[in-house]
C-alpha cells in the first residue's frame, strides 16, 4: 500500500474550493427556498428510508477504510489502523452485516444517527487537507470540521437534539435568515481564501 494515504494527498486549495462551493450553494438554497427546506428538515429525523441510505453510505465508506492493503478498487482507501490492524478481517465482514442489522433494527431517529456517522467520516479528510499547511487562514477548514465532529457526536448519541435545533432555527424567520447568511458568509470566506491564499498547498 502507498505509505501516503489518499487523505494525505488532498490539497488545501481543492478541498477549500469544494467545501466553499458546498457551503455557498446549500445556504443560498436555504435562504431562497425556506419553506420547502424547513419542511424537509422537520420531517428528516423520521425519514427511515433516507436514514437507511445515509447509513449505507457512511458504513460503506468505513468498510473501504478497514480493507487490507492491496491493489484494486477495494483497497484505494485502505488505512493503517496501527494496533487495530488485526481486526480488519473481522470488520470487513461485520460492517456489511451491520448495515442490514442497524438499518432494520433502529427505528427512532435513524436518519439523524446516520447523518452523524456520515459527518464523522467527512471530517477526517477535511482535517487532513489542512494539516501542517502554512497559511493561517487554513484554520477555516479544521474549525468547520471540528464543529461537524461535535454536532455529529450529538446526532449519533442524542439525535433528538437535531429536532430541537431545527425547531429553534425555524421558529423565527429572522433567525433562519441570520443563520443562512452566516453559513453563506463562511462559505464565501473559504472560497476567497482558497483562491487567494491556498494555491500550491
Amino acid at each position: 500500500m502507498d505509505p501516503m494515504h489518499l487523505y494525505e494527498r488532498l490539497s488545501l486549495h481543492g478541498t477549500g474550493i469544494a467545501l466553499g462551493i458546498w457551503l455557498v450553494a446549500m445556504h443560498a438554497f436555504m435562504l431562497a427556498r425556506p419553506v420547502p427546506v424547513q419542511g424537509f428538515l422537520k420531517r428528516f429525523p423520521r425519514n427511515q428510508q433516507l436514514g437507511q441510505i445515509l447509513l449505507a453510505i457512511g458504513l460503506i465508506w468505513f468498510w473501504f477504510l478497514v480493507q487490507e492493503p492491496g491493489k484494486g478498487w477495494r483497497h484505494f482507501l485502505a488505512m493503517d489502523l496501527g494496533e487495530f490492524n488485526g481486526l480488519k478481517k473481522i470488520l470487513s465482514i461485520a460492517v456489511p452485516l451491520s448495515i442490514i442489522a442497524v438499518g432494520i433494527a433502529i427505528k427512532e431517529f435513524l436518519a439523524v444517527r446516520a447523518l452523524g456517522l456520515l459527518g464523522l467520516m467527512v471530517a477526517a479528510p477535511l482535517f487532513e487537507a489542512a494539516f501542517l499547511k502554512d497559511p493561517q487562514s487554513r484554520l477555516l477548514i479544521p474549525t468547520f470540521a471540528l464543529g461537524l465532529v461535535i454536532a455529529s457526536l450529538y446526532w449519533v448519541g442524542m439525535p433528538y437534539l437535531f429536532r430541537d435545533s431545527v425547531s429553534w432555527a425555524t421558529a423565527n424567520p429572522r433567525r433562519w435568515q441570520a443563520l443562512c447568511m452566516a453559513g453563506l458568509a463562511y462559505g464565501v470566506a473559504v472560497l476567497a481564501c482558497a483562491f487567494l491564499f491556498w494555491k500550491g498547498y
